[in-house]
């Protein structure tokens, strides 16, 4: 059975950073294009950013305007885990995270067309 768990969340002040992990189990996903998105109490589901498999035209990463040159998405494929760094954090930034999994392209990636979801890890930045 695949699954994602998310690991790495808590209460940080602002400025602060943390470094979310997602361990994958039941496939090995190293072709696989991963992603991270965040849903805020009261607000829609938003990505925040994806890491596609070297396999495709290469290892690129995408990421929302709202964290570009904040996070950084990047995976160990011999732990079968996809992290998220957090670097100088926001209030804005409060939010559960979820990390995601895709088992093919299609129409929409990075911000859409995945299979799979981890069940999140709250992060809650103080002002």
């Amino acid at each position: 059975q695949v699954q994602l768990v998310e690991s790495g969340g808590g209460l940080v002040q602002f400025g602060g950073s943390l470094r979310l992990s997602c361990a994958a189990s039941g496939w090995t996903f190293s072709a696989y294009p991963m992603g991270w998105f965040r849903q805020a109490p009261g607000k829609e589901r938003e990505f925040v950013a994806a890491l596609q498999p070297m396999s495709w035209s290469g290892g690129i990463s995408y990421y929302a305007g709202s964290v570009k040159g904040r996070f950084t998405i990047s995976r160990d494929n011999a732990k079968n885990t996809v992290y998220l760094q957090m670097n100088n954090l926001k209030p804005e930034d409060t939010a559960a995270y979820y990390c995601a999994a895709a088992l093919s392209k299609t129409t929409g990636w990075p911000t859409a067309g995945y299979d799979y979801w981890g069940q999140g890890t709250q992060v809650t930045v103080s002002s």
